[in-house]
């Protein structure tokens, strides 16, 4: 496995139990953002296998599904262009207070659920075993 793989496999694990933390915190706008972070390295790991070498600077998760080549059913794939869409205005809110109230606690609390599946399904692509 490569270097770089590995750094993004243990950035990926410290962004998502970061994510539980803002939870816990109140700060469901970068639960978001978290989960999407720990997605993104995943995806990032397995297009460095894929592609060895390292990917391009990129936050669109669909598109590193693509480059990883990486086979998902309909549910974690909605999921995933889901979480993509969100990105930019968690990231980057326009209008704070509109943010917060688009994301309370209930949806932050599945976003979270269902990253950590996405996260669990990805860990198991054998190029993430060698």
């Amino acid at each position: 496995m490569r270097r770089d793989t590995h750094n993004w496999l243990a950035s990926a694990e410290y962004d998502i139990e970061t994510a539980s933390h803002m939870l816990a915190t109140g700060r469901y706008l970068y639960v978001i953002l978290m989960c999407h972070l720990a997605l993104e390295k995943t995806l990032k790991a397995i297009a460095a296998e894929a592609q060895q070498r390292t990917p391009p600077k990129t936050h669109d998760l669909l598109y590193l599904v693509n480059l990883g080549g990486v086979s998902l059913s309909q549910e974690p794939l909605d999921f995933i262009g889901k979480i993509n869409n969100a990105s930019i205005p968690t990231r980057y809110p326009e209008d704070l207070i509109q943010a917060i109230a688009a994301y309370p606690k209930e949806v932050a609390e599945n976003y979270l659920v269902k990253t950590k599946e996405v996260l669990a399904w990805l860990k198991q692509d054998p190029r993430l075993k060698r």
